[in-house]
């Protein structure tokens, strides 16, 4: 059976194991980031720019734990809620020392009360989703892969892997609104990312799985919608990350790392 297969190449470990890992390993994350700038890469791979930790990640982090893995691992890993205010008997804001201050003794990632809800809705928006809850019913989170692709050692943590035929590798988003989010994909190379996924788990398992994108909107209404992957669009994406892999290895030969916008544009319609 092909996820049995899969499933024996699946290493199973924390995610800072894994992240401490991405700088001996090329992740899809870091082609990404590659295929948009080389020289910001190239900064960030050496150290010089760190990577910004915002609420806006903190809360994906959270709905991505809680929605995969659980309630048990979800509140493990992350406080929620925050001192209560004596005069007021409500929490204090997440803004305030004192809030501040109880954060600090926590030793995790912290969610204000506002925050945690936004979490739950955002759970509550997949799970009530037909298709989302069955691609989520069944299946392996956070699995990580790693192996040799295009003559790089390679990596990549996958959200989730259904061993239903016809399901395979789902990517869950978390998006400000899904109206664009089509555009989103492009735009943010999620597409690049998942057929990346699909390509290592190709060359180490020996099996193409297929693939699907779930996204949930983080604000009112909390829209959740699935998107199934063609085939023939993984296949070009793959090919451009390919390209995009031998480009990396000129940089690296060549020590010239550029910024994609050194020659003259035109533009020629409005």
């Amino acid at each position: 059976m092909a996820f049995e297969q899969v499933l024996r190449h699946l290493i199973r470990e924390p995610a800072d194991v894994y992240h401490a890992k991405s700088k001996d390993f090329l992740t899809a994350h870091g082609l990404a980031e590659f295929r948009r700038c080389p020289l910001l890469y190239r900064k960030k791979e050496l150290g010089l720019v760190p990577e910004r930790d915002t609420t806006a990640y903190l809360i994906g982090r959270a709905a991505h734990m809680l929605i995969l893995e659980g309630r048990e691992r979800y509140q493990r890993e992350f406080a929620v809620g925050g001192p209560i205010n004596p005069k007021t008997g409500q929490p204090f804001g997440s803004q305030t020392k004192a809030f501040a201050e109880w954060a600090e003794k926590q030793n995790r990632p912290v969610l204000s009360d506002a925050h945690a809800a936004l979490v739950e809705q955002m759970a509550a928006s997949v799970s009530g989703h037909i298709f989302a809850r069955e691609l989520f019913a069944e299946g392996v989170a956070e699995g990580v892969v790693r192996g040799a692709y295009a003559q790089f050692q390679c990596q990549a943590r996958i959200d989730w892997i259904n061993p239903i035929e016809g399901r395979g590798i789902v990517d869950l988003k978390t998006a400000d609104e899904l109206d664009s989010f089509e555009m989103a994909m492009r735009a943010f190379g999620y597409l690049h990312q998942v057929a990346f996924y699909r390509a290592l788990v190709a060359v180490v398992a020996g099996h193409v799985l297929p693939v699907h994108i779930v996204a949930v909107e983080k604000r009112e209404p909390f829209r959740c919608g699935v998107w199934q992957v063609a085939p023939a669009v993984l296949d070009e994406a793959s090919r451009q990350n390919e390209e995009a892999m031998h480009e990396l290895r000129r940089c690296r030969s060549s020590g010239a790392w550029f910024t994609r916008f050194e020659s003259l544009r035109v533009i020629d319609r409005l």
